[in-house]
């Protein structure tokens, strides 16, 4: 094996690791959502309760996490109990992207250089390592300058229309998923919290807004 084969191993055998967690997470998304199809009748209304409490706290848990297709327990609540639970899941997306950005925010962000080490993506572990000692303004001015193209420039500029996109993307559990995702805007420090909040707080709305006006069915 040459010496290339041999660094080009680990990272592949990671990716599949990576890949194979997404799958197994994806499944047991799905199992739940069809233990969640129930239908409430007078004799069951109370364990139909507890089912919704269950499944909404494992929704938080599951969409703060990185890489987990948690969205789907939100669509698998709304298919299953429809308007009665679109306020809920609403409350709950929010609360489980604020939870992962705050987690990011708290972790310092060498953690961040060694996980891109971990994955030998070297070139981002060195541009990570460079804006630590910097200041939020700092860090953006940095990501400006080395820019690669107009369209990372134009996604730094705005950056929280481009938060609201990524959350949003269907099958963005590829790249990191919601908590990935929020987790990652809480590490790099350039996202204030107070703009962060509002714009997950509108970002998430649409379905759940539609379910509860419009009488959108899923």
């Amino acid at each position: 094996m040459s010496s290339g084969e041999a660094r080009l191993a680990p990272v592949l055998w990671k990716f599949l690791g990576l890949i194979a967690f997404i799958v197994a997470a994806t499944w047991g998304v799905h199992e739940l959502r069809g233990a969640l199809n129930l239908t409430i009748m007078p004799e069951n209304e109370q364990q139909v309760h507890r089912a919704v409490m269950l499944g909404s706290f494992v929704f938080v848990v599951l969409l703060a996490f990185p890489f987990v297709p948690g969205a789907e327990i939100g669509v698998a609540l709304l298919t299953a109990f429809g308007a009665s639970i679109a306020p809920l899941v609403y409350a709950g997306t929010v609360l489980a992207m604020v939870l992962a950005y705050a987690v990011g925010r708290v972790l310092p962000m060498e953690a961040l250089v060694r996980f891109l080490r971990l994955l030998r993506l070297r070139k981002a572990a060195e541009l990570v390592e460079r804006a630590v000692p910097l200041s939020g303004e700092e860090r953006i001015e940095m990501l400006m300058e080395g820019a690669p193209s107009r369209v990372v420039a134009l996604g730094v500029r705005n950056r929280y229309l481009a938060m609201a996109l990524a959350v949003n993307t269907p099958g963005n559990s590829i790249i990191g998923g919601g908590g990935g995702i929020m987790m990652m805007a809480g590490l790099s420090g350039i996202f204030a919290p107070l703009p962060t909040f509002l714009t997950i707080a509108i970002a998430v709305s649409p379905v759940p807004l539609a379910v509860m006006f419009l009488g959108l069915t899923l």
